[in-house]
């Protein structure tokens, strides 16, 4: 079922939202050469925590982690570990969520670690624009169909490719609920956009196949073919005459 959030809602969701945004800094100012991702997710645990907040991430179907963190080829769900140190030239995406008196947040960011190629500088600026583009697309009357192409507009003329099977999302009191909101669509068309539903959109996008695989850990993702991935995630309420993004600091969610 689709359902809608009372204000009530809502406002928990904003502080779930300012929680993962938070971590989400905490965690960016963190990130060089020679840290290891378990380290980074060690930060934004005891962040969510000393905000009273839950992880949304830590034990959900038995993942281990309170982040995800994917470098390079890892486009979606990779594990941190102790064992996996940062370099220059890597691109890390910190996926985060908090869960709020029972509320949910999701916010991906693909950052640098060090001097990176100009084809990784290429590949994040593309997502993070398609991301927008989307975002900009989740207005009341529309459809899920107009974010996803919306997205494919900006990433498609780079020859980039938009894997089909991990997709969007609405969040609530669950992670994931309805509807999906697949990265790539025809105007028009899927389910209808209303006032006050929450979803998250997010922009997993590879620099070169569009198909993907799973790793023998059962949870790492990566682009089939080896080329460099990026995820940008906003959780996002739709409005009559445009959207308010959740996944921000305090202040910017009082003025959008």
């Amino acid at each position: 079922m689709i359902s809608t959030k009372s204000e009530r809602e809502l406002d928990l969701m904003r502080e779930a939202g300012r929680i993962a945004f938070e971590a989400q800094e905490v965690v960016k100012e963190a990130i060089k050469p020679g840290v290891s991702t378990k380290h980074l997710d060690d930060l934004a645990h005891r962040y969510i925590l000393s905000q009273g907040a839950t992880p949304a991430f830590l034990g959900y179907n038995d993942f281990s982690g309170s982040i995800c963190a994917s470098v390079n080829e890892v486009l979606v769900h990779g594990i941190p570990s102790s064992d996996e140190i940062l370099k220059s030239g890597d691109i890390i995406t910190i996926d985060v969520g908090a869960i709020y008196k029972g509320y949910y947040s999701d916010h991906a960011w693909t950052y640098p670690v060090g001097e990176i190629s100009d084809e990784a500088k290429k590949l994040l600026e593309v997502s993070e624009e398609s991301l927008f583009a989307g975002i900009e697309a989740a207005v009341a009357g529309n459809r899920v169909g107009d974010i996803g192409h919306a997205i494919m507009q900006v990433v498609l003329p780079h020859g980039y490719g938009l894997p089909v099977e991990y997709t969007g999302h609405g969040l609530g009191t669950s992670m994931h609920e309805a509807p999906y909101v697949p990265n790539v669509g025809v105007p028009g068309k899927g389910v209808l956009l209303r006032k006050n539903m929450v979803i998250a959109i997010e922009p997993m996008v590879q620099i070169g196949t569009n198909k993907t695989k799973v790793l023998d850990d059962d949870w790492s993702v990566t682009s089939k073919d080896g080329s460099l991935t990026a995820h940008f995630e906003h959780t996002v309420v739709v409005n009559e005459n445009g959207y308010e993004i959740l996944t921000r600091s305090k202040e910017a969610i009082r003025h959008s």
